[in-house]
């Protein structure tokens, strides 16, 4: 048996350490001296990969909305903890994640007064750990960049928002909902559109994740050609849940024994099936119904 001792055996655990990526983030961006434990975040501080945080490039604490980013070392959930307040004057903040997530809405503070609230992001990129990754659509490169980055990106709006810390730490045991669906389930990148999808974070405590892989355009057999179901599947664990809302997309018959009295009842099932298969649970939503009216203004059932 090898023995080493204690000199070499500290050195080598101090390498081991530095060598593991951390997986708790604490920043201070207060006006006063930064808090035991906590990095200093200057109003100044702008994101870079090799810093690893700070503010978006563009992006000011003076004029919001402002974005602040930490670069995590692996894809899965985290827990954020944000302290809100001034000492000088009001303040309210609301707070969105990755793109537009909604996370926490309207933090309302008076001067000298803070309070700390908690949520849960999911961060996420196209690599596959089985092999490959998902094929992206070109907006996903460019205005929806955020959603696959290896970035946690949070957004503060509202009228004098102000954020005094931030703490982050990876939450692995919480149960997830992913989503599988369209344009009215995706995180919307632009104002004014939003979905379901992107506001259902706001609703659920800080002890359940919410993962959206709905994407404009998307119909089921679109979510597996482009293994955007293999990659929901390579990440869901037993307990969490997938919501699947297709149909808008799936309604046209794309060739003979291909459309929406076919091969969809097939794909729908293959999605429940290997869902349960990971031990997890499938949900069905009901498809969004289309604004279209008749002559008379009435709703039509624009869904075939």
């Amino acid at each position: 048996m090898t023995r080493i001792v204690a000199p070499l055996w500290l050195a080598l655990a101090a390498v081991a350490a530095a060598q593991t990526p951390a997986t708790t983030f604490k920043f201070d961006l207060g006006s006063e001296k930064a808090a035991a434990g906590y990095t200093k975040v200057l109003p100044t501080t702008a994101y870079t990969d090799e810093l690893g945080y700070g503010f978006e490039p563009g992006s000011s604490v003076t004029a919001p909305p402002f974005y602040f980013s930490v670069k995590v070392p692996e894809e899965g959930n985290y827990k954020v903890t944000v302290t809100f307040g001034d000492r000088q004057a009001e303040s309210t903040t609301t707070v969105k994640a990755e793109i537009r997530r909604l996370m926490i809405e309207q933090v309302r503070t008076a001067p000298g007064k803070f309070e700390t609230r908690s949520f849960i992001v999911n961060v996420r990129t196209p690599k596959i750990s089985t092999g490959g990754e998902v094929r992206l659509k070109d907006r996903e490169k460019t205005s929806e960049t955020r959603a696959w980055d290896d970035r946690l990106t949070l957004e503060f709006i509202g009228q004098h928002p102000v954020v005094s810390k931030i703490e982050i730490e990876k939450a692995d045991k919480v149960p997830t909902i992913f989503i599988a669906g369209d344009s009215t389930s995706t995180d919307q990148s632009r104002e004014p559109f939003n979905s379901w999808g992107q506001m259902l974070p706001r609703f659920f405590k800080p002890d359940v994740a919410v993962a959206n892989h709905g994407e404009s355009g998307e119909s089921l057999r679109g979510f597996i050609g482009e293994r955007r179901l293999e990659k929901v599947l390579s990440v869901i664990k037993p307990g969490d849940y997938l919501f699947i809302q297709m149909g808008h997309n799936d309604q046209k018959e794309k060739g003979e024994g291909v459309g929406a009295l076919t091969t969809y009842k097939a794909d729908l099932k293959r999605f429940i099936a290997d869902v349960r298969q990971h031990g997890a649970t499938p949900v069905l939503v009901s498809p969004m119904n289309r604004l279209t009216f008749d002559a008379d203004g009435k709703i039509t059932n624009s869904l075939g």
